[in-house]
């Protein structure tokens, strides 16, 4: 019986560690953070960084353990500064030649034009990956020609390469022409 309450207090003990990652986790600030937050700040951020407006909910939250409550006025001041730099052309580009997602947040008269240039990085970003599904496509196939001992699959593995190869040629010139053709770089 002393083995298993043991094990029980361990599992209890582990669960316990586990459920404080996963809570820590999902925070948004930290209590040190919550109790010496400049919400102008936090809120310039968070626009920078092309977060919904509703974050500062989250914040709540993340900071109600400590009894601290955002000050939205404050937030909201940092937030459209920051939004400011999150919308412009530049950073458009950025955001989607990185392949980050757009959660819709710039102003209606920003929007259109960032939603160009997002769009542009983003034509490069897709063409980057079918450059790596097709490398990687690549290598799968060397490795089954290296292994292969049959002469004709080695024959049909050779020929599927060479299409690949000549895949990946279009797919990489594809990719440089994007980046050529990006505004600010």
């Amino acid at each position: 019986m002393r083995k298993y309450d043991g094990r029980r207090r361990v599992l209890g003990l582990s669960l316990g560690i586990l459920a404080l990652f996963v809570v820590s986790g999902c925070a948004t600030m930290s209590e040190g953070e919550c109790l010496t937050a400049d919400w102008v700040d936090q809120g310039y951020k968070d626009g920078r960084r092309g977060y919904s407006a509703a974050r500062v909910v989250d914040h709540r939250e993340a900071c109600s353990s400590v009894g601290v409550v955002p000050d939205i006025v404050q937030y909201r001041k940092g937030y459209d500064q920051g939004l400011m730099q999150y919308c412009r052309p530049a950073n458009a580009v950025a955001e989607g030649r990185a392949g980050h997602s757009y959660g819709n947040v710039c102003p209606a008269r920003l929007e259109d034009p960032f939603l160009m240039y997002y769009r542009q990085g983003r034509a490069a970003y897709d063409a980057e990956q079918r450059v790596d599904r097709l490398n990687s496509q690549s290598r799968r196939l060397q490795r089954e020609l290296d292994e292969e001992k049959d002469a004709e699959a080695r024959r049909r593995l050779r020929s599927e390469l060479q299409r690949l190869d000549r895949r990946l040629r279009r797919a990489r010139d594809e990719l440089a022409e994007f980046d050529r053709r990006l505004p600010y770089r």
